[in-house]
């Protein structure tokens, strides 16, 4: 005999099954740009296939291995994946975010320099040895690389064979720590393709603070409308302030130069790290408690985190 409990169950899991997306298999993409191949990993939003007319807005992903739940919940270091999937299709089924494709790329071995941004010269090179050096140091190239991949080959691949909402209002791009700085540099850079940009835990101080005192600070207007989200922690694993003094600075960059707090511009700061009884509903290994209390700079911390950056970038229509 059927009870109340056994239908409103039943009821509760056909709803469950209806907001789930679904992740692809990976697919290794060949570039012209990019030694190799790069591989990459997709989730089509619940609606996808239901509703075959439908568009869909795109955020595309930095360190792409580790922001799935198909990464499981030993990687990044026994940190565990981001679960972004799982985030956006809870968001998704609490009407609180639009359904969105994802499209993550996987890092490689030339991550920092293909992530940094462009590194800017401070000033005129002096002698030969310091031009050698600085042929190195500003050496754009793999970030060049890695932008042209993106702009050139794999979003245009994307809006072919998925049904995209292809202007730039409607593909984010979005990254932690050294992805931050890149997700920032390729929305300032290519404001046509990328109108939504987040960066969790940016790394702003690298390279001598390079993209804020050398591409924000000396710029009198903003290169386009994207919609920017900026958080950090207040500690990280150096014992610094998980970069939040610079990306504060950012902040007030881009408020200098029309951003505007709710509307176009996102900043937020986790005050803190958990406490223990925190950890514990999180469901974060007990091994990894004392680095968790230590460090926010970490997949654990932008797993908990990254719902904000989607509610900001995609809100509900």
């Amino acid at each position: 005999m059927w009870t109340f409990h056994s239908v409103a169950f039943l009821l509760l899991m056909t709803m469950t099954g209806l907001s789930q997306g679904k992740l692809l298999k990976e697919e290794a993409v060949p570039t012209r740009f990019l030694e190799g191949g790069r591989v990459i990993r997709i989730y089509l939003p619940p609606s996808y296939d239901r509703e075959p007319r439908r568009r869909f807005p795109v955020l595309y992903l930095h360190d792409g291995q580790n922001v799935f739940s198909s990464a499981g919940p030993h990687s990044c270091f026994g940190w565990g994946s981001w679960d972004l999937d799982k985030t956006v299709d809870r968001l998704i089924a609490e009407g609180k975010m639009r359904e969105i494709i994802m499209v993550a790329v996987d890092n490689s071995r030339h991550r920092y320099k293909e992530y940094r941004g462009r590194v800017h010269p401070e000033g005129p090179v002096r002698s030969k040895k310091a031009a050698a050096a600085a042929t190195n140091i500003f050496d754009n190239s793999k970030f060049e690389a890695y932008a042209h991949f993106l702009t050139k080959e794999l979003k245009p691949k994307i809006d072919r064979e998925y049904r995209t909402l292809k202007t730039a209002a409607n593909t984010g791009i979005m990254g932690s720590s050294l992805g931050g700085i890149c997700s920032l540099s390729l929305a300032w850079e290519f404001p046509k393709v990328f109108g939504r940009a987040a960066s969790l835990s940016g790394s702003f101080h690298i390279e001598k603070r390079n993209f804020l005192e050398h591409v924000l600070m000396p710029a009198r207007k903003k290169p386009g409308a994207a919609r920017v989200y900026l958080d950090s922690g207040t500690i990280d694993f150096t014992g610094d302030d998980d970069d939040r003094r610079y990306t504060d600075l950012v902040a007030d960059e881009l408020r200098r130069l029309g951003w505007r707090d709710g509307k176009t511009l996102e900043r937020f700061t986790e005050a803190r790290p958990f406490t223990d009884q925190e950890l514990e509903k999180s469901g974060l290994p007990f091994d990894k408690w004392h680095e968790a209390k230590s460090s926010q700079h970490n997949e654990f911390y932008w797993r908990m985190r990254a719902w904000r950056a989607f509610v900001f970038l995609f809100p509900p229509r």
